[in-house]
């Protein structure tokens, strides 16, 4: 695979620490730092005038945290959370971060976080653009649509119907949920659930119970687990 250089940001209140996150980001030939910054205000700036692919976040700072920035964030870059408590794990997941270390940081560590984030970049970015004419024709209220099957984030069960979450329209089509997954290519598209299909490249993480996308939460069955995990690494293979 060839990996895009990511641009990225280091936040930490600690000067000590940001200066080694910031070496480790200068020596990885696949990041560019664009700044760094000991709080979240600044960060909050910065985000708002550049483009960012890649925030190092530290959760405790002063002021606002890491947790708050991203509240107040319309759109987030890919977070790769950096704290010395382990505490705040869960929440961070919620967050759907790409990887959560743990000061210090060792190299070894940190390129695993990053090949994750890079990884993760290709996948959302050069492999979606490479399927521009992957479609299929669907009927919702009454017309017929051209429907890109890079674009299709999620599908829901909705009655009779079938819903088709896309990244600019929502799209009701009268078929059953097996109906419509005979349609989609088995190497793009995996049903995790009785109610939902998703689209595999739009995956961000997953656990036991729940596939996160960048926005929604999407509920996984015990018994899909498996293939859910046979379909992404094939993906990456």
């Amino acid at each position: 695979m060839t990996h895009n250089k990511l641009r990225c940001i280091v936040v930490d209140d600690s000067s000590l620490q940001r200066l080694s996150i910031t070496k480790m980001v200068k020596d990885h030939p696949n990041l560019v730092l664009v700044a760094e910054h000991n709080n979240a205000l600044d960060t909050k700036r910065e985000l708002e005038s550049s483009k960012v692919d890649l925030i190092f976040l530290d959760i405790e700072m002063p002021i606002l945290s890491g947790f708050d920035l991203l509240d107040n964030l319309e759109e987030k870059p890919e977070i790769i959370f950096v704290t010395g408590k382990t505490q705040y794990a869960f929440q961070a997941f919620n967050y759907q971060a790409i990887d959560y270390l743990q000061k210090p940081v060792t190299k070894d560590r940190f390129d695993v976080a990053v090949k994750k984030a890079l990884d993760f970049h290709l996948v959302k970015n050069e492999k979606l653009n490479t399927l521009d004419e992957n479609y299929i024709f669907i009927k919702s209220n009454l017309k017929k649509h051209r429907l890109y099957l890079d674009k299709v984030k999620y599908v829901e069960a909705f009655g009779d119907y079938v819903k088709i979450v896309t990244d600019g329209e929502t799209y009701t089509v009268l078929s059953t949920m097996k109906g419509f997954a005979d349609s989609l290519p088995s190497d793009q598209f995996l049903r995790v659930h009785k109610s939902f299909i998703v689209n595999l490249f739009r995956i961000k993480n997953y656990s036991s119970k729940i596939v996160y996308l960048e926005d929604k939460e999407i509920p996984l069955s015990r018994n899909r687990k498996k293939d859910l995990e046979d379909s992404l690494e094939g993906i990456a293979s």
